[in-house]
């Protein structure tokens, strides 16, 4: 039996590269700055407990392959790519690290094309000069999100299944909307170091334009940043 350790992202700013900033920005003059940094508090204990579970883990890190959302090489340039994330401040990236450090292997996970096209529909609307071209990259851009969504989750499933071996176990770490699970192997045990309906149920509340009761969004980040 193989496993495979699935860890749910929330994206941070960091991790977001050039449209972190972007994003960051328009979000705080829409909603106001005590909301968004609450957030900041919840993604940074989430990956605390993320981070103390892999410190306190019984078993061995050497050989366990790494599996990333938007790794789309391997080698010298896919070292390249975490340490730029560790330099941004992206706790996922520093956690990465810290397992190669202790003898894991990271390993191509995604190809580009996919991910580049998910990056530019996003980007596309972040861009746009005028309200209804906003609008209508915005529209276009939901609608094909799910589309690029499931190719992408196609293509990580196959090369977690090509590329792990019998008796062998992966982490995967990637954002919480991704469907991998379902299209996996049945040979693949999958432990959820969160659940992930507890993750997109926040995310769903935290993004929402309809005013969400408080203490709702404060018991799901309760569970968040609880250790797993």
């Amino acid at each position: 039996m193989r496993t495979l350790i699935y860890v749910p992202i929330i994206h941070s700013k960091a991790d977001m590269g050039s449209m972190g900033e972007e994003l960051n920005s328009r979000r705080v003059s829409l909603d106001g700055e005590d909301k968004w940094q609450k957030h900041d508090d919840t993604v940074n204990g989430y990956w605390d407990s993320i981070e103390s579970y892999f410190e306190n883990i019984d078993i061995a890190i050497r050989g366990i392959k790494i599996y990333q959302d938007g790794m789309f090489v391997d080698g010298e340039m896919a070292l390249k790519i975490i340490d730029e994330g560790i330099k941004s401040g992206s706790k996922n990236s520093a956690i990465v690290s810290k397992l190669l450090g202790r003898g894991a292997i990271l390993i191509k996970t995604e190809d580009f094309k996919m991910v580049k096209a998910e990056y530019d529909g996003l980007h596309s609307v972040l861009k746009a000069k005028t309200t209804v071209k906003k609008l209508f990259l915005l529209f276009r851009y939901k609608i094909l999100k799910p589309l690029l969504l499931a190719r992408r989750d196609k293509f990580i499933a196959g090369r977690i299944a090509e590329t792990l071996g019998q008796t062998e176990t992966g982490i995967l770490f990637i954002g919480a909307f991704h469907n991998v699970i379902k299209r996996l192997p049945n040979d693949i045990a999958v432990i959820e170091l969160k659940e992930i309906a507890q993750i997109r149920k926040y995310q769903n509340a935290i993004q929402s334009l309809v005013k969400i009761e408080t203490r709702q969004i404060e018991k799901l980040a309760e569970y968040l940043t609880k250790n797993c």
